[in-house]
């Protein structure tokens, strides 16, 4: 754990399966800005609710944690009444957290298997901008002939076990890239797409070396329509 804000964050998820009210005063709840629709703002406490939480006996493991300046973000395994991968992204606001967006679906297979170190972090900027790249080029404008040029397809290592990548790039219609954070190897893209013809929320995680991509984790959600929302923040 190379940073306090990471560890405030780790420490945080892990309150809900602790309900230790203390990983909770990382978040100024006041400013709190909740983006996962399912959820709502207001209300219930963040400690009243983990406590509540730790009631049911959940399992929250941290398998990735990232920083990229005001952003925190992971890759996460819970364990609650079925057992969801989910990608947590967090951001500051000084010392405390201010807005939380999330995309989390069942485990199907494995998942999250992999290389964990971060390195390279000189070569951050050149890593996000080569993801980039791949996304607009390869997922959005579907240029699929250049898909060697961003992946070692000699060593690649694929664990999303619902669609590789390269299906992705046929099958999966992903419109708008909304974000990209990144630390050193490590770039995590949050886009807006259509699967099976519903409104869809894509996170994919990418391991790069040598400037090209070589490993790729993803969560893929529906987005829930408006009219059930518990909130106005919207997914994004």
């Amino acid at each position: 754990m190379s940073s306090l804000r990471k560890q405030k964050i780790y420490d945080l998820l892990k309150g809900i399966e602790t309900g230790e009210p203390e990983s909770v005063k990382v978040v100024n709840e006041e400013k709190y800005i909740q983006h996962n629709p399912q959820t709502i703002e207001g209300g219930e406490g963040l400690a009243q609710l983990f406590a509540r939480l730790s009631k049911t006996n959940p399992k929250v493991e941290i398998v990735r944690l990232f920083e990229d300046g005001d952003y925190v973000f992971g890759h996460t395994i819970y364990d609650f009444s079925s057992v969801r991968i989910g990608f947590e992204v967090f951001r500051y606001e000084g010392d405390f957290v201010v807005e939380h967006w999330d995309n989390i679906q069942l485990r199907v297979g494995d998942m999250v298997g992999g290389s964990t170190e971060v390195y390279d972090h000189e070569l951050t900027e050149e890593n996000r901008k080569l993801v980039r790249n791949f996304i607009q080029n390869i997922l959005i404008e579907k240029r699929h002939s250049e898909l060697s040029n961003y992946i070692d397809l000699t060593s690649f290592l694929e664990h999303s076990t619902l669609m590789d990548i390269s299906k992705k790039a046929e099958e999966a219609s992903y419109e708008v890239n909304h974000r990209i954070l990144a630390e050193g190897n490590f770039v995590l893209t949050v886009s807006e797409g259509q699967k099976d013809g519903e409104h869809s929320s894509f996170y994919d995680l990418f391991r790069v070396e040598n400037g090209m991509i070589v490993e790729h984790w993803d969560t893929t959600e529906v987005v829930p329509a408006k009219n059930v929302w518990k909130n106005e923040n919207g997914k994004f």
